[in-house]
Order: C-alpha cells, then sequence, then structure tokens
C-alpha cells in the first residue's frame, strides 16, 4: 500500500561513496563521524495501528498508511547485519497487524551479525492488543524478547489513553503469554503525560513486583502527531525516582551495555525492576547506537532528524548491495551529534513518531 507522504529531502542524493573497508578487506564496523558504533537497528514493518494513545496519533480516521514487500525489508535488514548490527528490533505502527511478520522474524533469525558470533538479538516493540495469540508463533519464529507498550495499570484510564475500550485486560493477557512463550525478560514501557497517568507510577511499581516484568518508564518527547507537547507535561526523571522511593529504597543497578538507554533500579529487597529513559532530561546522545528504517524504507539517524533518507529507492533502480552499503555509511556518517530538546531553536522531527516507528 503506497503511502501520501509530503515529500522530504534528501541531503545525500548524488554524494559519491566513501571508503568503507578495513586493511584486510573485510567491512569495518558501521560508525558515524563522532565515532559512535552503530549495532542496533529499528525497522518499522507498518504505520497502521489499532491503538490512537493521546500522546502519539490524533485520532482522525481516513489516514493513509505505508508498508513495503517483507522481502524488501528482509534485504534492508541484511545489509544493516552485515554492517555489523547485532540487534534489531521490529517496530511500528502496531507490528502484529503486518501481515507476513512472522516470515520476517524467520528470515532475520538466520541471519548472522559480520561483528560477533552470537545470534542476533531480535526483539518486537507491540501495544500487546494481538500479543496473546501470537506470542507461541512469534517465539518458535526466532524472535527473542518482546517490549509492551502499556500506559497505565488502572483499565479506566488505559482505555482513556488508547481511546480503546476495555482494551486493558487483553495487554495484560498478552504479556502474560509472553511470559509463558519464553519471550522474556517481558519490558513494559509506559510514557508518563502529567494529568493523565502520572498518577500511576507507584502502581507500575507494584506491577513489577507482582507481575514480573521490567517497568520502564519514558519521558514524554514532542513527537505526536498533534503537536501538543509542552514541556510542562513531561514528568522528569528526578520526580519519578524520589516518588518510588516514597514507596520502597531504590537500589541503583549496572547499565547491560555501554548504549543502554534506561537507568536501571530495583527495589532494596531485590524484588521488580524499573528503568527510567529521560531523553528530555538527562539525554544519553553520546553514547547512541541507534539507527532506524521507517515503514516506507527511509534510514533516519535520530528520532529528531529533520531529514529522511531513501533506501528503498535505489533498491528498486537495481542497485548492487555494496552500493547500498556504501549509501548507508555516508548516511550513518552524518548521524546527529544530539537532539536539542529545550534549547533555543529547537524544531520538531519532520515526521511524527508512528511514521518514524517506534
Amino acid at each position: 500500500m503506497a503511502a501520501i507522504l509530503p515529500p522530504i529531502l534528501d541531503p545525500l542524493a548524488g554524494a559519491a561513496p566513501a571508503p568503507w573497508s578495513d586493511d584486510s578487506g573485510a567491512e569495518a564496523r558501521l560508525r558515524d563521524r563522532h565515532g559512535r558504533a552503530i549495532t542496533d537497528l529499528r525497522l518499522s514493518v507498518t504505520d497502521r495501528c489499532n491503538y490512537k494513545c493521546v500522546y502519539c496519533r490524533t485520532g482522525n480516521e481516513g489516514a493513509q498508511y505505508s508498508e513495503l514487500p517483507i522481502e524488501e525489508y528482509a534485504r534492508m535488514v541484511r545489509l544493516f547485519v552485515s554492517l555489523g548490527v547485532e540487534k534489531v528490533r521490529l517496530t511500528g505502527g502496531e507490528p502484529l497487524l503486518r501481515r507476513g511478520l512472522l516470515d520476517l522474524v524467520r528470515q532475520v533469525s538466520e541471519m548472522r551479525s559480520a561483528f560477533s558470533p552470537e545470534p542476533l538479538d531480535i526483539a518486537l516493540t507491540t501495544n500487546g492488543h494481538l500479543l496473546a495469540g501470537m506470542a507461541k508463533d512469534l517465539k518458535r519464529a526466532g524472535l527473542s524478547r518482546v517490549t509492551v507498550s502499556m500506559d497505565a495499570v488502572d483499565a479506566e484510564t488505559f482505555a482513556r489513553i488508547t481511546r480503546v475500550p476495555g482494551s486493558f485486560e487483553r495487554v495484560r493477557s498478552g504479556i502474560r503469554a509472553a511470559q509463558d512463550a519464553g519471550l522474556g525478560p517481558v519490558k513494559v514501557n509506559a510514557v508518563l503525560l502529567r494529568g493523565f497517568n502520572d498518577g500511576e507510577i507507584e502502581a507500575f511499581a507494584e506491577f513489577s513486583r507482582i507481575e514480573g516484568v521490567i517497568v520502564r518508564f519514558i519521558e514524554w518527547m514532542p513527537l505526536e502527531e498533534d503537536r501538543t507537547w509542552t514541556p510542562e507535561a513531561v514528568v522528569r526523571m528526578d520526580e519519578i525516582i524520589t516518588r518510588l522511593n516514597a514507596v520502597r529504597p531504590l537500589v541503583a543497578l549496572p547499565a547491560t551495555h555501554v548504549s543502554e538507554t534506561a537507568r536501571r533500579y530495583t527495589f532494596e529487597d531485590g524484588v521488580g525492576e524499573i528503568g527510567i529513559i529521560a531523553p528530555v532530561s538527562h539525554p544519553f546522545c553520546g553514547h547512541c547506537s541507534r539507527v532506524r528504517v521507517t515503514s516506507d524504507g527511509k534510514v533516519r539517524t535520530c528520532l529528531f532528524s529533520q531529514s529522511d533518507h531513501d533506501l528503498v529507492g535505489p533498491m528498486r533502480r537495481g542497485a548492487s548491495d555494496d552500493d547500498l552499503r556504501a549509501r548507508i555509511r555516508k548516511i550513518v556518517d552524518r548521524k546527529e551529534a544530539r537532539h536539542h530538546i529545550g534549547e533555543p531553536g529547537f524544531r520538531k522531527p519532520s515526521r511524527s513518531m508512528v511514521h518514524i516507528g517506534g
């Protein structure tokens, strides 16, 4: 289904490919000009979604959507894996709506990174609405783990945020099905919005302890379609920590890897795990290892990029894998040093989150 989207300027059009081989002739690891190794790919397989969350979508009907054939997504992933990507996260929109998703997971699970003897880490971010019926099949296809976006543990609040009545029980069933299928540890992401769900912080802590999931609070970023974001609506990391400590003292946990986005904590008794992703108040751009491919085949080097870089167009015009790898290297070399949220002159990104991929 072709998307009807405004044209996006590609500053790399006509740029000459840069050298990308090391002295041994093997491909060198993908790095940007700031020295950051790019090891994580986030691939959106659809910008359709069955939820209309207030911090993301307008709620309007009749939107135009964009999806590529599964074979084209698989080729893109293979290119990035050949350049050293070790983690692939499938996103949307809502990826479980995408026909052919299991086949894509199977294909990706058979790939091996050029720089690691370990199998690829294949994850998926979902709203969980369809997860209960698909968890076992996803695991059999080769999925490693799953993250569920769930912005309240109170059913009424959850329905008010998603604008889908009766959605909470389906998501909770999906989380439990994912745990039973071995897609763990399951992470539950909650975007906090002041006035909507900021009263749920303590309840989420208990949810982590009771359900055995990792709860991650995410500061709301200016990526919504409605362009209603304000700094005052952001529930910041320091406030979250203060409130959790009032319930039960927190103990900091070490990062699992150098590009970890979440500050990790458990409670003093070791039960439950909380992560806080704070791109607004405590940016982590300096060790960013991510690059994104949108559902319409554009590479984005940052959530807050002002431009996209077309990858599917050259593919369809017959570009070789070597040509495409050279193009990817040129794109990644220009990856932004950081976002500029809160700084004078900050500009919101050229596309909203649902069209970028979570």
